[in-house]
């Protein structure tokens, strides 16, 4: 691999604390192995059920509007949505109901904020489109997992009229995509199919519905809107089973409503809270786990390359079932979702739209006050209200480093340290940025004196027009500790405010290419190059 080398010199005391010296060299250029990234790379999914949590029903949900916002601008385009998930095999239309009628089971210690079991909507439901930042691109989510042909057209027919609405077109809010089914290769496990339901029955089932919306949603060869294929839980990673290999071999792209699948949309979680069990919080932001999570799934994103598709992660997040308490909601995992989106853009994934539901524990964002504790379902005396939580200091780091160029490419740096990652941010053929992490977790309960610090220092290999780095500006993500739930900053900035808008001080630093900066255990640091 052709990107830079961070290679370690010494060991030195500094202080009470153990501090690791290292060298980096960094292409002035870009690399063969640099991606393109685009600045919705980070986008989000959204659990189908309470939508209207999210976007408002009469008016506009400003929280959740204002995150998405910020996003905006920094990165120049405001990050995608898909709405479906779970609750959208479970979602039916009925033309006399304005907005929507739903059905939640009790919730539990382990599933405080649980999916609706039964969701029927109106034409006002996905109207509310409208109030998404202007230029959004939304995905949704069509049943499948009932096989009801007709409430599927009536449910694409609605869809379709909504974003024909004045004040959606208007917004430059467009329907990007339509998803046919959630996780079909899951539908024996939770009651849609019976066993042995197979990627056969799967791919007979899709046409069969896609040809019956395709008339409605106005889908064609020259059309906005696309299909967005499989949105698998898992992949065997070949021709059998539940894969892109399969439907691919199978000739579902080869069939009139398969050849208008612009993209392959897949699920990937880092573990499970399913069952209630627990997870160590190092263990998630290890850069060894990260990339052993994402590079499993290197087969089926050549495959889907080859196919000219694009290659979507559609729902992930750190651990399946709304997170692990502790673990899921607390700063460790704002690196975790650091790193996860920088090396999934590493390996070929052109966006990563992490899940979220109202109360989930993972969410980057909580878009409504809370009634019931989202760790145990414990009632609230006062309701939480609207707030972001850590991962979403990371989705404001990677808008950044992305910025609004609309040309950036991102390539990673080789790291001989376990526990430390860099990439490098390219506009055009110009180095421009590069951000470093350390996920080495310093904890609560650890002393001040224990936090360790690496020195890093910087050189640059190659030549470029632009002309020589003399100084970088470094600006840091302060996460006290990793598993605080709250009190990150962002270059002093905090996020964690009543509107959702950034407040405080801007505080970065000027230093000199010969001088170099630390970087503790549990930071990341964001460096702006001057030339």
């Amino acid at each position: 691999m052709f990107p830079g080398t961070l290679q370690a010199l010494s060991f030195a005391f500094w202080g009470a604390s153990l501090a690791l010296a290292l060298d980096v060299a960094i292409p002035l250029s870009p690399p063969p192995t640099a991606n393109r990234i685009a600045g919705d790379h980070v986008s989000f999914s959204l659990e189908q059920d309470r939508w209207l949590d999210w976007s408002g029903t009469t008016s506009r949900n400003d929280f959740f509007f204002n995150t998405l916002d910020n996003l905006r601008q920094l990165s120049g385009v405001p990050p995608q949505i898909r709405i479906g998930a779970n609750s959208q095999d479970r979602t039916n239309f009925n033309p006399n109901i304005d907005f929507i009628q739903t059905t939640f089971p009790a919730p539990s210690k382990n599933v405080p904020y649980p999916e609706a079991s039964s969701i029927v909507v109106g034409d006002k439901y996905f109207a509310t489109a409208r109030f998404l930042p202007t230029n959004t691109r939304v995905i949704w989510g069509l049943n499948l997992g009932q096989n009801n042909l007709t409430a599927g057209y009536l449910v694409a027919r609605s869809i379709t009229k909504a974003f024909e609405l004045p004040e959606v077109r208007q917004n430059g809010i467009v329907l990007d995509g339509m998803i046919i089914g959630n996780e079909p290769d899951l539908f024996p496990n939770n009651g849609h199919r019976s066993p042995g339901y197979s990627i056969s029955d799967y791919i007979s089932e899709w046409k069969a519905f896609a040809s019956n919306a395709t008339t409605a949603l106005k889908i064609t060869s020259s059309s906005n809107t696309k299909f967005w294929g499989a949105a698998f839980a898992g992949s065997s990673h070949s021709n059998n089973g539940f894969s892109p290999q399969a439907l691919f071999s199978q000739g579902l792209l080869t069939s009139a409503p398969g050849s208008l699948i612009s993209t392959i949309s897949q699920h990937a979680y880092s573990g499970s809270f399913c069952e209630g069990n627990g997870a160590l919080l190092q263990d998630l932001m290890t850069k060894a786990y990260i990339r052993g999570n994402l590079s499993r799934f290197a087969p089926d994103i050549a495959a889907t390359r080859a196919q000219n598709r694009d290659y979507v992660m559609g729902e992930t997040n750190s651990f399946a079932c709304h997170g692990t308490p502790g673990v899921s909601n607390v700063g460790g995992a704002a690196l975790w979702t650091l790193d996860y989106l920088l090396y999934g853009a590493q390996v070929g994934i052109s966006r990563i739209f992490f899940h979220q539901g109202v109360g989930f524990k993972y969410n980057l964002i909580q878009p409504v006050a809370l009634t019931r504790s989202p760790l145990d379902a414990t009632p609230l005396s006062v309701p939480l209200p609207a707030h972001v939580q850590p991962q979403y200091y990371a989705a404001i780091l990677v808008a950044e480093a992305i910025g609004s160029s609309g040309s950036t490419r991102v390539s990673e740096l080789s790291v001989g340290d376990a526990r430390i990652s860099g990439y490098a941010f390219y506009e055009g053929n110009v180095l421009v940025r590069a951000v470093f992490i350390n996920s080495l977790a310093f904890y609560a309960g650890d002393k001040p004196e224990t936090r360790r610090s690496t020195h890093i220092n910087i050189s640059f290999s190659g030549t470029q027009a632009g002309g020589s780095v003399k100084s970088f500006t470094v600006k840091r993500l302060d996460i006290p500790h990793a598993d605080d739930e709250t009190g990150l900053r962002w270059g002093g900035i905090t996020y964690e405010t009543p509107n959702g808008r950034p407040q405080g001080q801007s505080q970065t630093t000027k230093v000199d290419v010969s001088i170099g900066f630390d970087l503790r255990a549990t930071e990341a640091v964001l460096l702006s190059f001057n030339r």
